[in-house]
C-alpha cells in the first residue's frame, strides 16, 4: 500500500522533510536569542541613558574592552581637544539618511592620556580624497560629556575596514588603532558627545539610539516553529495523496478487465 514510499523521488523527499524540521526549529531559537538579546541590550541603554553621568576614567582605562553594562552610559572628562590630529569616519549618515562623515577627535585629558571624542555628523563637501572642512571646537580647557561607546569592529557593524583611505580618514573607530597612531595612552572605546553644543549645530551631535522597538525576531522565531510544525503535516499530505491517486489508477486500470470477464 505504501511501497511507493520506497522509490527513490520520495527517499528523497523524505530526507528533505527530515532534514528541515530539525534547521527550522534551530532558525526559531536562533531568532528566540537575537530576540533576547535586542530587550536585553534595550534595557542597557535605556539604565544608562537615565543615569547620572560619571568620569570616563572610572568606566575605562587604556587597552580596555568596554563592558556590556557600561554601553551608552552617561560619562564626563575634563580636558582640552586637539584638533591637529583629527580624523573622520568615513561613510556615516545623520537621522535624515544623508551620507558624511563622523568627527574624531582627540580629547587630552589631564593627565594626558586621551579619550576619542565623536564629535557628530557632517556632510561630504568635498571631494572624498579631500579632508573635509570640520568646524572648530571649544579652545581651552572645558568639560565634555558623551555616551560611552564600544571600539567598532566588522564582526559586529559589518563594515569593511578598508585599507589605503587617503589620509584621516578611517572606516571603523578603533581605540587601539587611535593609541598607533597618536603614541599615546588612549581610552578603551571612545564617547559620542552629547554636550556642550557645538557653535552652529555643527557637528550634527548624533541623537539617543531608539531603545523602544524590539524588533520583528520573536515573530520570525514563533514563524520558523510554525514552519517545523507544518513540514510533517504537508509529507502526510503528500503521502496520502499518492496513495488515494494510486489507488485510483489501479481502479481504473482494473475496470476493463472485469467488464471483460463478466461478458
Amino acid at each position: 500500500m505504501y511501497r511507493f514510499l520506497l522509490t527513490r523521488q520520495w527517499v528523497i523527499l523524505t530526507l528533505v522533510t527530515l532534514a528541515l524540521i530539525p534547521t527550522m526549529i534551530r532558525l526559531g531559537y536562533w531568532q528566540l536569542h537575537r530576540h533576547e538579546h535586542k530587550v536585553a541590550l534595550n534595557t542597557v541603554i535605556s539604565d544608562s541613558l537615565t543615569a547620572e553621568p560619571v568620569a570616563a576614567e572610572s568606566l575605562t582605562a587604556p587597552g580596555q574592552r568596554i563592558k556590556h553594562d557600561d554601553l551608552y552610559r552617561r560619562v564626563t572628562a575634563k580636558g582640552h581637544f586637539d584638533t591637529a590630529h583629527e580624523e573622520v569616519v568615513r561613510r556615516r549618515t545623520n537621522s535624515d539618511g544623508a551620507v558624511g562623515y563622523h568627527v574624531l577627535t582627540p580629547f587630552v585629558l589631564d593627565d594626558d592620556r586621551v579619550l576619542i571624542v565623536n564629535r557628530g555628523w557632517i556632510p561630504a563637501n568635498g571631494a572624498q580624497t579631500a579632508f573635509p572642512k570640520i568646524p572648530t571646537p571649544a579652545k581651552g580647557e572645558i568639560t565634555v560629556t558623551g555616551r560611552l561607546m564600544a571600539d567598532e569592529t566588522t564582526a559586529d557593524s559589518g563594515i569593511k575596514n578598508v585599507q589605503g583611505l587617503p589620509d584621516r580618514q578611517v572606516m571603523l573607530i578603533s581605540s587601539e588603532q587611535q593609541a598607533q597612531r597618536l603614541g599615546k595612552q588612549v581610552l578603551g572605546g571612545y564617547i559620542e558627545q552629547t554636550a556642550p553644543d557645538p557653535k552652529g549645530d555643527s557637528p550634527e551631535l548624533i541623537p539617543d539610539p531608539e531603545h523602544s522597538d524590539i524588533g520583528p525576531h520573536m515573530a520570525y522565531a514563533i514563524q520558523w516553529w510554525l514552519f517545523s510544525a507544518g513540514v510533517p503535516v504537508g509529507w502526510v499530505i503528500l503521502v496520502r495523496r499518492e496513495r488515494r491517486d494510486r489507488a485510483e489508477a489501479a481502479t481504473a486500470e482494473a475496470a476493463p478487465e472485469t467488464a471483460a470477464a463478466a461478458v
